[in-house]
C-alpha cells in the first residue's frame, strides 16, 4: 500500500511538542542553504596563484596571489566550522547539535515503532531528510571543484614560506596550523560532509547507550523505504512538482542508506539488513555516489559478496 504521501510533506508544521527542536534545527538549515549558495558560487583564486607560480620573483603578483587566497580560506573555515557545528564533534556551540537533537527526537521511546515516528513528527522527519540533502549536496559540489584543494594547499605553503622567513603574514590568525591541519584532512575526503554526518551519527549512537541501536537504524530503513515507494511508485512519482524533487528523494535515500551502513553492526548489504541496498542500487548514478562514500561494508565482505554490485560500475 506504500506510505501515505505527506512523509516529506514540503509544508509539513511541526507540532507544539516539536517546536523547540524544529526551531533550532531551521536556523541551522537556513545556514545551511546559504553554505550552498556560497560553495557553488566558488571560484577560487587558479589564475592568481598560477600567475604566483610562473612569476617567483614578482613580488606585485605574489601579494595579489595572498589578497585573492585569504578571503577564499576564510570561507573555507566556515564550511568547516559549519560542519563541526552541525554533528557536534567539537564543542563550538553551546545548543547541542542539530544532528543530535533531531536524531534524539525520532528515535525516542515515545512511540512503538519508526514509522508512527516519522508519521507523528513528520516536520522534524523533513528536517532530517533536508539535512542528509545538504550533506550530499555539499559533497557533490566539493567534488567538482578542485579549486578549494588548491586554494587551501597554496595558502599553507605561502604561509610555511612565510613563518621561515620571518615575514609577517596577514590572515594567519585566520587559520593556525592546528586548525589548518584538520581542515586540510576534511578537505582531503572525497565526501567530507557525509564522513562527518556519519561519524555524528555514530557518536550519537555510542553516546546514547540507553537507546537500542535499533530505534535509529529503524528510522534510517523507514525513510528509504519511503523515498523508494515515492520514487518508484508512478502515482507518487506524477506528483513531484519538478525534477529538483526527485534529486532531492534520491539524496535522501542514499544519505540514510550510508549513515544506516555505518551505524549497524552488519551494515546495509548483509542479507540480514533491512534495507535491500543491492535492489536500490540497481541506479548506476545513485550506486557511483555510494561509492565515493568509502563504504566500509564493501571493503570488509568478502569479494564474492559484492561482486554484482561492483560489476554495476563496470
Amino acid at each position: 500500500s506504500g506510505p501515505p504521501q505527506d512523509h516529506h510533506r514540503a509544508d509539513a508544521q511541526p507540532t507544539e511538542a516539536e517546536r523547540g527542536t524544529w526551531e533550532e534545527v531551521d536556523v541551522v538549515l537556513q545556514e545551511a542553504r546559504a553554505i550552498l549558495d556560497e560553495l557553488q558560487a566558488y571560484k577560487g583564486a587558479g589564475q592568481e596563484i598560477r600567475e604566483a607560480i610562473q612569476n617567483p620573483n614578482d613580488e606585485g603578483l605574489q601579494d595579489q596571489a595572498w589578497a585573492a587566497v585569504v578571503p577564499l580560506v576564510g570561507k573555507l573555515k566556515k564550511f568547516y566550522e559549519f560542519s563541526q557545528r552541525l554533528v557536534r564533534l567539537v564543542d563550538l556551540a553551546p545548543t547541542e547539535a542539530a544532528l543530535h537533537n533531531l536524531l534524539r527526537a525520532l528515535t525516542n521511546e515515545t512511540y512503538s515503532d519508526s514509522m508512527q515516528h516519522l508519521e507523528r513528527e513528520q516536520a522534524l522527519a523533513k528536517q532530517f531528510a533536508e539535512i542528509l540533502h545538504f550533506t550530499l549536496r555539499f559533497d557533490e559540489l566539493k567534488m567538482i571543484n578542485p579549486a578549494i584543494q588548491n586554494d587551501f594547499s597554496y595558502y599553507r605553503r605561502t604561509l610555511n614560506r612565510m613563518r621561515i622567513n620571518n615575514v609577517p603574514a596577514e590572515g594567519e590568525n585566520e587559520v593556525n596550523n592546528e586548525l589548518a591541519n584538520r581542515i586540510s584532512l576534511f578537505y582531503a575526503d572525497a565526501t567530507p560532509m557525509l564522513k562527518t554526518l556519519s561519524d555524528g551519527t555514530t557518536k550519537f549512537v555510542s553516546e546514547n547507550k540507553n537507546l537500542p541501536i535499533e530505534n535509529t537504524t529503524d528510522v534510517l530503513s523507514t525513510m528509504a523505504s519511503v523515498c523508494k515507494v515515492m520514487l518508484e511508485t508512478p502515482d507518487y512519482r506524477s506528483r513531484f512538482s519538478s525534477e529538483a524533487t526527485v534529486s532531492f528523494c534520491l539524496r535522501v535515500m542514499v544519505g540514510v542508506i550510508i549513515l544506516y551502513d555505518y551505524v549497524h553492526p552488519v551494515g546495509a548489504f548483509a542479507k540480514s539488513s533491512k534495507i535491500d541496498a543491492s535492489e536500490l542500487f540497481k541506479n548506476k548514478a545513485l550506486f557511483k555516489i555510494y561509492m565515493k562514500g568509502c563504504i566500509k561494508v564493501l571493503r570488509d565482505q568478502p569479494p564474492n559478496s559484492v561482486e554484482g554490485l561492483l560489476n554495476a560500475l563496470r
